[in-house]
């Protein structure tokens, strides 16, 4: 089968579909509006890009984003002549999502991520206008989870799957990783954007009520990812004099990142908003206990007590409790964790994932030919 994708070609997300379904002998052809790296596709995948710095992208006028958005279409349009798909697959309702239905090709499916859904429409009627646009062209409607599912309901009548995504399990597992922490060290940390929607600085604050209250305790915070609030969260890091305790990993390679997985005893999630929550499920892959607060989709890819602890958004004293519980008990770190990995193992393997999507991909094209 031949799949037209409309996605961001700089994405991790992206970059996972595309070489997976390339790997099931899926012919894609990936059409993008950003810069990407051409090493993490193979020579066999068809790409078509503006190459569009996203920083650069965001200083554009109005008329340039016209211009932008027209040129995009008339592309695809081609694309489609030429390469002749027997879908073609959008992720994200408000850019690809737009141009794929102006597109008017059919069997056309799309699949909702998050910002374009719990943010996007609120931005304005035209915004709202053009969210709904797009999910009522579509043909078949993707989401990554069941509280992304029950918003995007919000905008239209039409049915929605779920299709999480899901972890590559014979990646993300627990091994030795090289670390420049002790043995004696109890490692507390995340692997996440440093954006203020994700709430580094209430675990920054956190920790440092955990660790005053344990001062014989090693405790150690890691920080991985980098962002826009880099800066903010350096101050109060010294702030709070806590400087020689943490680190700023800053942004490392996707291949690294399990090892960083496999430093930390306790990850922590406390995001303020949250579609789906694949950094959590990574961790929870490890063997790593997780706390996290009870937004977005993190509820359903935690089952709180059993995988890791859910703490109510914005409580601090039920937050500190909960890293406190697990700090201090051992053989709890241990069972949860292994509970987690059990957990993506039944829920959310890749591959599973991947056969469902070819299955879609089957099912759209036969409804179509009928």
């Amino acid at each position: 089968m031949k799949i037209l994708l409309l996605a961001d070609p700089s994405n991790p997300h992206t970059i996972k579909w595309v070489n997976s379904l390339s790997d099931k002998e899926v012919d894609i052809f990936l059409f993008g509006l950003s810069k990407f790296d051409d090493s993490f596709y193979p020579d066999s995948i068809k790409i078509e890009s503006f190459k569009t710095p996203s920083i650069i992208k965001s200083k554009l006028s109005g008329n340039v984003f016209k211009i932008i958005y027209i040129s995009a279409f008339l592309k695809i349009k081609q694309i489609i002549d030429k390469f002749k798909p027997d879908i073609i697959h959008a992720h994200y309702a408000g850019s690809y999502g737009l141009l794929g239905a102006l597109t008017k090709f059919h069997p056309y499916i799309l699949s909702v991520w998050g910002v374009d859904i719990n943010i996007y429409p609120k931005v304005s009627f035209i915004h709202n206008y053009l969210i709904k646009y797009s999910l009522n062209k579509a043909d078949t409607l993707l989401a990554t989870s069941k509280i992304l599912k029950e918003e995007t309901q919000k905008y239209t009548n039409q049915e929605i799957e779920i299709t999480p995504f899901g972890i590559d399990l014979l990646l993300f597992k627990k091994k030795s990783a090289k670390s420049i922490f002790s043995s004696e060290d109890i490692v507390i940390g995340t692997v996440k954007r440093l954006e203020e929607k994700y709430g580094i600085d209430d675990l920054i604050e956190a920790f440092g009520i955990v660790r005053d209250a344990h001062p014989n305790l090693s405790l150690k915070l890691l920080l991985v990812g980098d962002g826009s609030v880099r800066q903010k969260l350096t101050s109060l890091v010294n702030q709070l004099d806590l400087g020689y305790v943490v680190t700023f990993a800053g942004e490392v390679p996707f291949s690294k990142v399990v090892d960083y997985h496999n430093i930390m005893d306790i990850e922590v999630f406390l995001s303020k908003t949250e579609s789906f929550g694949v950094s959590v499920l990574e961790a929870s892959a490890t063997e790593t206990p997780v706390v996290v607060t009870n937004v977005g989709g993190l509820p359903e890819v935690v089952e709180d007590g059993v995988t890791g602890i859910v703490v109510p958004l914005g409580n601090m004293n039920k937050t500190v409790k909960a890293i406190e519980r697990l700090i201090l008990d051992y053989r709890l770190r241990i069972k949860m964790g292994k509970a987690g990995r059990t957990r993506v193992i039944n829920l959310y393997n890749w591959e599973d994932n991947v056969q469902q999507m070819i299955n879609i991909y089957e099912r759209v094209i036969k409804n179509n030919a009928d």
